[in-house]
């Protein structure tokens, strides 16, 4: 039996649940999902889990202000930024084809017009916005929308959730909405939205500590729900309850709350529906048995971000003890007889005689200790966070070899490389359940749209073309009776290809309609091109054309091209792109005259 009676008490019970109690992840170790959030959102942003201070020396855990007590050297945020740049991808790595071996050729199509589609959702957004959830919090939640572009759930938004397994459980959503927002949604099917105006106030909540904030404008809180609950809850209030107890179905509430005349918080639904399947899907970072977010980039850096600070403030101190000019004199009458506060440039100051007055020196003795501390930690954090020196951009230490340097960068990108991994088997999920049927809608209606081409694709394209009027007009010609040689007709074909490059990479592709009706539509996310360093790439390629301009004869003999293949592989170089590449053929004499028409020639153009 479900513990709570109906979806308002489940809403505010599991708010307070997912606020105030930690889960146990073992013996010794408790985790709160809301407090990982909040911390990650604090200390990449410099700001205190505890609060800021003020000139005053108050704490304010409500308000964020300049704090003039506690200096905060934020250690965590270009290690994340370091982690955006190498755990993301980019949106000409999602390669989509038409899965089926008949219509393969349509998949250039198909991809054009998914660079163009991509272009027009912000898919590239979209992808940026998921790696930096996913490096930041440990996770990454994302939900379908009527749109074609998915969302990514900020963590900040989640009202409450399972902490253990977020799947598993209901997870709600709290939105903030302004009256003219919520009328717009009476056309979705919304309903009491008059109601629920009225009642509400001129305020709205802001994610931490349940602070309420004055605004100019009415925001209203509204819970959006998901989850398997009771089937009596879809019920209206009118209905009669005949189902089991038992029963439970996947639903969809949108609920809010407000205070009526006696000071008591009412519930009020505004939307319900049955759901067939969760909107929600989810990728952990580095999973943690017992816990629903994995090891966060941002949790990685807390225990190096708490001791740099506490190092910082410790020198902070001895910087302020030693900017205070402190005297000391042996004689006991010196201040009543002289203003040394109000003294001038060249004033004579008069002392007892045998007396001295001189300055204590305040110079901080044990600074350094703090400051090679600081430096510890953040060498510590960079290890954490697989972000040594030549990634970050930074100089090596002199004398570092360079081979060397590329090995330990290599090292520290294949981490990186490895979760990039995890984040491009997620996106093909995406695609195939979520992005493609909406592709596949849209490109069976017809499309023209401007498409660029990169040199291969230009060729092969001109290449095309050219064969197909070439044919043409070796056709017209045999029908007329004209001769017709395989040299003019090459000659003839290379005049359209050249033409047609000659008219640049930017060209209209029209899709007809239905021509992309039952096409089989696969994805497939390529990360394979991220992985290409360009500086050390192009150093690989020039060695390899330096190779076969030097002795291109050597690639004739049978076990030195295998040498040769397998020198390219251990590069990191795909062998089949030279496989064009071949010593030299004796040129033959052209002949002098032509004397044969190819009548065969429109079966081999």
């Amino acid at each position: 039996m479900f513990e709570h009676t109906d979806i308002f008490a489940l809403t505010t019970s599991e708010q307070s649940n997912y606020e105030t109690l930690p889960v146990p992840i073992m013996d010794g170790w408790e985790w709160s999902m809301y407090e990982h959030i909040r911390k990650t959102v604090l200390y990449k942003n410099s700001e205190y889990a505890s609060g800021s201070k003020d000139a005053s020396g108050r704490t304010s855990t409500t308000v964020s202000r300049k704090d003039t007590t506690r200096p905060f050297k934020n250690i965590t945020r270009p290690i994340l930024n370091l982690q955006y740049r190498a755990e993301g991808f980019d949106v000409k790595d999602i390669e989509l084809f038409v899965d089926d071996a008949e219509e393969y050729y349509k998949s250039f199509l198909v991809q054009k017009f998914h660079d163009d589609w991509a272009r027009e959702h912000n898919i590239d957004t979209f992808i940026d916005d998921m790696v930096e959830a996913y490096v930041d919090f440990g996770g990454v939640l994302i939900k379908e929308m009527k749109e074609a572009r998915p969302e990514v759930v900020p963590w900040q938004r989640v009202a409450f959730c399972d902490q253990t397994d977020i799947l598993s459980g209901p997870i709600a959503e709290k939105h903030y909405f302004n009256p003219d927002q919520l009328k717009d949604m009476e056309a979705n099917g919304w309903e009491n939205i008059d109601e629920l105006i009225v009642m509400s106030g001129n305020k709205k909540e802001q994610a931490a500590q349940g602070i309420e904030t004055k605004t100019p404008a009415k925001y209203i809180e509204v819970f959006e729900i998901h989850g398997v609950l009771p089937e009596s809850w879809l019920l209206e209030d009118d209905e009669e309850d005949t189902t089991e107890e038992t029963s439970y179905v996947g639903q969809m509430h949108i609920i809010s709350f407000f205070t009526d005349e006696n000071d008591t918080q009412q519930g009020i639904t505004l939307f319900k529906r049955r759901e067939s399947e969760s909107p929600y899907k989810f990728l952990a970072r580095d999973k943690v048995y017992g816990r629903a977010l994995g090891f966060g980039g941002a949790e990685e850096l807390f225990e190096p971000q708490v001791w740099v600070n506490y190092d910082m403030i410790r020198i902070k101190g001895m910087l302020d003890a030693a900017s205070k000019i402190i005297l000391q004199t042996s004689d006991t009458s010196f201040s009543t007889r002289n203003k040394i506060m109000g003294v001038d440039n060249g004033e004579v100051l008069v002392t007892a005689e045998g007396k001295r007055i001189e300055q204590i020196n305040m110079t901080p003795a044990n600074i350094t200790v703090f400051e090679n501390s600081v430096a510890q930690w953040e060498d510590h954090a960079k290890q954490m966070g697989a972000a040594n020196e030549s990634i970050l951009g930074e100089q090596p230490k002199s004398g570092t070899p360079f081979a060397l340097q590329q090995l330990v960068t290599a090292e520290s990108h294949s981490l990186h490389e490895y979760r990039k991994g995890k984040l491009a088997t997620f996106l093909d999920e995406i695609y195939r359940d979520w992005i493609i049927p909406h592709i596949s809608k849209e490109i069976t209606k017809g499309q023209k749209f401007l498409a660029e081409l990169d040199i291969d694709e230009l060729q092969e394209v001109a290449e095309s073309v050219a064969r197909n009027e070439a044919n043409e007009a070796v056709k017209e010609k045999i029908l007329n009776g004209d001769p017709i040689f395989r040299d003019e007709a090459e000659a003839f074909k290379a005049t359209i290809q050249e033409d047609f490059v000659r008219g640049g990479n930017t060209r209209f592709v029209e899709i007809l309609k239905d021509e992309m009706k039952d096409a089989a539509i696969a994805v497939k996310t390529n990360i394979a091109g991220k992985q290409k360093y360009m500086a050390a790439m192009t150093d690989k390629l020039v060695n390899v054309f330096r190779t076969i301009v030097a002795n291109p004869q050597v690639l004739q003999s049978p076990p030195m091209a295998k040498l040769f293949n397998e020198i390219l592989e251990s590069s990191g170089l795909n062998p089949i792109d030279f496989s064009g590449v071949s010593a030299p053929q004796q040129i033959e004499a052209a002949p002098v005259a032509r004397t044969e028409p190819l009548a065969e020639v429109s079966a081999t153009v």
